[in-house]
C-alpha cells in the first residue's frame, strides 16, 4: 500500500482526481493477477527468482508468483524510474 500512497500523494499535488483514477487503475490491474497470475512479462529471471511485471499506463507493477498462484506485489514503479536500482 505504501507504493500507492506515494503515487497518490505525488499526483494529488497537481490533480487529486487524476491521482484517484491512477491509483484505482493500478489496484484494478493488480486484481487481474488473481485470475491470471502469469500475464506479466518476465523482467528478470535468475537462479533465485523470477520477477514478472505487468503494465498499467506509465507504471510497472513487479510481482512474484508463488505456489498455488499466490501473488506478492514487489513494487509499483513509474516507467521513468530505473527499476534496476531496486532490490527485486
Amino acid at each position: 500500500m505504501r507504493w500507492l500512497e506515494d503515487i497518490h500523494g505525488y499526483i494529488a499535488q497537481d490533480n487529486p482526481n487524476a491521482a484517484q483514477r491512477v491509483v484505482a487503475g493500478i489496484y484494478e490491474k493488480v486484481q487481474v493477477l488473481k485470475d491470471f497470475p502469469e500475464i506479466g512479462y518476465v523482467y528478470r529471471e535468475d537462479n533465485d527468482a523470477v520477477v514478472p511485471v505487468v503494465i498499467y499506463g506509465h507504471y510497472r507493477i513487479a510481482y512474484s508468483l508463488h505456489t498455488n498462484d499466490v501473488v506478492t506485489i514487489l513494487g509499483v514503479f513509474h516507467s521513468a524510474l530505473d527499476i534496476s536500482k531496486y532490490n527485486l
